[in-house]
Parts: structure tokens; sequence; C-alpha cells
């Protein structure tokens, strides 16, 4: 309706106009080759807007016959541009739902079509390499490094492919290439990180982790992970060779992560090797509040070197309760009073977590009050059978492997922090069995005994 009237009053408006030309007052005199006009003024300038409009008219069928040669081949041009990105876009979703041998089919008419789009040769390369035809997909990137566009994405290709042949060295080679090309390329930057850190070299792995740029909270946070776990193993590589430095590191892991056990026992054994038993058993009072490690209590109760069984009883006493309020406390409080053969403290440690649910450590350390308090053979006997079957204690863990300590990467994959206290699912390794806390001069005649593992991981 609005466009009717304005339709309408549009047409009053040049009506109006044209009848006032027409109307206006006034006489133009024309004189061509012995001719000689005299229209009325309005008159005039209508003839002449006619003109003018059929001058138009004739010269715009003019440009379009002249110019209709260049636009059909304009027009071809786009129709095989369309025809290029559709063949393009059709073997990018071949590809994605497994096909890739119509996907290299569609890549190269795409190619046909687009000789300048470097997308379509580097999908064709892609499609080679999920057919197998790793020197055809070779010779694709290698023509793709050259241009700065697609460089980085041929490296990738390179890169994945390597890694298909279990090619490392290579792959490794074009993870650098790539990172040198596009430090901000995250695929390229892992690999190198995790090439550092398979090798120990943590002084560059920490480097890089300190120059990455990130903004989001969870970010920062794994950041600072990161930076703590390649100081933890610094420490750990440092502990006996050069202690200070070792400390050092361990001391920057904590200041990173305040609870982090593996760093807090490193600078705890430091301590205590160097006669510093006050900082060592402040640190391990601060840990064991936050975490309830048990081998946080194992080295708390070993912090002064020589200290006889009953003086670290003692000592464990200062940090946990009595009734234990956990597991881990109850497990660490009775391994210390076997140790002083003091068994009713020992029993009503455990009394709280000999349930239906006790773990194979409560059952191995029942086993052993049965027998060293009334020497009962059959009751310790039925302890170690329960034990058998009984839930695992949390131990650390990384890929299903069990290890004794803690380490910064994983023996099996070659993963960072992969390490995790928490209960096996299956045992491949070694069952955690530590005969003392590592790194200490204990006396030869008095042997720490294993400690079980605490519930609660960090």
């Amino acid at each position: 309706m609005i466009r009717l009237a304005s339709w309408i009053i549009g047409s009053l408006v040049v009506a109006a106009l044209a009848a006032w030309m027409i109307a206006l007052p006034g006489t133009l005199t024309l004189e061509v080759a012995n001719y000689r006009m005299q229209p009325r003024l309005g008159a005039a300038i209508v003839m002449f807007l006619i003109v003018a409009l059929v001058i138009i008219f004739v010269w715009s069928l003019i440009r379009r016959v002249l110019t209709a040669p260049r636009a059909m081949a304009r027009r071809n041009r786009e129709k095989r541009r369309e025809q290029g990105v559709e063949a393009l876009s059709d073997a990018i979703v071949a590809l994605q739902a497994g096909d890739p041998a119509r996907a290299r089919a569609l890549a190269r008419e795409a190619q046909s079509r687009l000789p300048a789009n470097a997308a379509a040769r580097l999908l064709e390369a892609r499609a080679d390499l999920a057919l197998g035809d790793m020197s055809a997909a070779r010779e694709h990137y290698r023509a793709l490094i050259a241009s700065e566009k697609t460089a980085v994405a041929a490296l990738t290709g390179l890169y994945d492919q390597a890694r298909a042949q279990h090619r490392p060295e290579a792959a490794l080679t074009f993870a650098r290439k790539a990172l040198t090309l596009a430090p901000a390329s995250g695929w390229a930057a892992e690999a190198v990180f995790d090439d550092l850190t398979r090798r120990g070299q943590w002084a560059e792995a920490v480097a890089m982790v300190n120059a990455e740029a990130v903004s989001s909270r969870e970010a920062r946070a794994a950041k600072r992970r990161r930076q703590a776990v390649i100081e933890t193993a610094r420490a750990r590589e440092a502990e006996t060779s050069a202690p200070l430095s070792a400390l050092d590191h361990a001391l920057t892991a904590l200041k990173l992560l305040p609870d982090f056990v593996p760093a807090a026992l490193i600078a705890a054994r430091i301590h205590i090797n160097r006669g510093e038993t006050r900082k060592a058993m402040s640190l391990l009072r601060r840990i064991w509040r936050s975490t309830g490690h048990p081998d946080i209590a194992a080295l708390y109760a070993h912090a002064q070197p020589g200290a006889s069984a009953i003086d670290r009883l003692k000592r464990l006493g200062e940090i946990i309760e009595t009734p234990p309020p956990h597991r881990a406390a109850g497990m660490a409080l009775a391994r210390a009073a076997i140790d002083a053969y003091d068994w009713p403290l020992a029993r009503k440690a455990l009394e709280p977590f000999v349930g239906a649910d006790a773990t194979q450590g409560v059952a191995s350390l029942m086993a052993e009050i049965e027998e060293g308090q009334s020497g009962d053979q059959g009751k310790s006997r039925e302890w170690l059978a329960r034990a058998v079957r009984a839930p695992r204690d949390p131990a650390w863990t990384a890929d299903g492997l069990v290890s004794d300590e803690w380490e910064p990467i994983s023996p099996v994959t070659g993963r960072l922090d992969a390490f995790e206290w928490k209960v096996p699912v299956a045992l491949t390794g070694r069952a955690v069995q530590p005969a003392a806390p590592a790194g200490l001069q204990l006396p030869g005649a008095d042997p720490a005994l294993p400690l079980a593992p605490a519930e609660n991981p960090t």
C-alpha cells in the first residue's frame, strides 16, 4: 500500500514538472542547415531530454554488442570457479566421510578448474596420505612449502606423514620448521615441547612455557602447573649433584603450586640432609594439612635422622589426631606404632577403617598387628588373604604403570605430568612398596617400613 501511494505521488510530481516546463513562457530559436525552428522553451527542453534518452539507449546497445565476448568469457570463468569451489567442498566432505579416493578425484577436478587455488592441491595431498600414497603426498607437500601462504599447512601434512611412517626425527624437524615460520602454531609448539621434556631438556622446556601468552584463567592455571612440574623435574634431577640448585627449583615449584607433593618432598629432603630440620618439618606440616599424603607423613616421621621408632611415633603424633581423620592418616600412624611395638595404638589407629571397604594396605597392616601383638598366625593369614581381594590403595600411576615415586614424564608415552595419585586400574608395573623415603640417610639398623598410599590425590 505504501509503495503504491509512493508511486502515485511520484507520478503526479513528474507530470506537474512536465506541465510546468511546457508552460514556460518564451521561445527557443534553432538554425540547422538553413532550417529554423522556434519551439516554445518548455517543448524544446522536452525534445532535448528525449533526444538524450535515445542517444543513451543506442549507446548502451552498441556497448553491449562490443563487450559481449568479454562478458561471455567472464561468465565462463565464474561458472568454472563455481564448479571448482563445489568440487572442493565435495572433496572436503568426502574426505571427512572416509572416502579418500573420491576426495582425491574431486580435489583434482577442483585443481583443474582452480589452478591458482592451493587448497585443492593441499586437499589432494591429504587424500593421498589417507590412501597411503606417501610419495605422491610428499611431492604435493614439498611443492606447497615454496608458498608462504601454504608452507605451515604443508609442514603440518609432512609432520603427520612422518608420524604415520614412525619417523620421529623427521616429524620433529618439520615441527621445528613450522614453529620458526609460525610461532603461534599450537601443534608445532606442542611437538617441540614434548620432545624437549622427553629428552629431559628442562631449561629449554621451561623457557618455552614462560614465553607462552595466555589470557583465560584456565590457561594461566595450566601454564603454572606445567612450570611447576618442570621445576620439580629439574629439582629431582639435581637433588644429589647440586642440592642448593635443586632446592631453588623445588621452592619455585611450590610458589607456583603451593600443595605440590613431589616438590615438597624434594625440598624437605634437602633441608633434612642440610641439617635444617625445622624448615623441613614446617614445610611438611603445611603440605600434610592440605593434602594428607602418606609420603609426607613418612618423611615427617624421619625428619630427624637417627631417631628411634618411639621418637618417630611421637613426632608423627604432632600432625595426626586420634582418632585419625582419614585412612591415610590412620595407616601412617599405625605404621609408626608397629615400628615402635605399640600394638594397641596401631590397632586403634586402624579401627575405623577395617570394615568391609578395608584396602590392601589396611589389611596388610592388620596382619602385622595380629602376628606381632599375639602371634596369631591364623588371624594374620586371614588378613593376608583378605588383602589379596581388597581394593587397592592410591599410588603414583601413569598410563597403567604404577611407580614407587612420582616421575615427571610417563615411561610409556613420554607425556609430561602423566603421573597421578589415584587408585590404579590395573597393575602393570611394580607394586608400590618403598623401603624408605628417598634421599634420606637413615640408620641401617632401623630401616623404614613401607607406607600404604592415601586416598586423596595431589
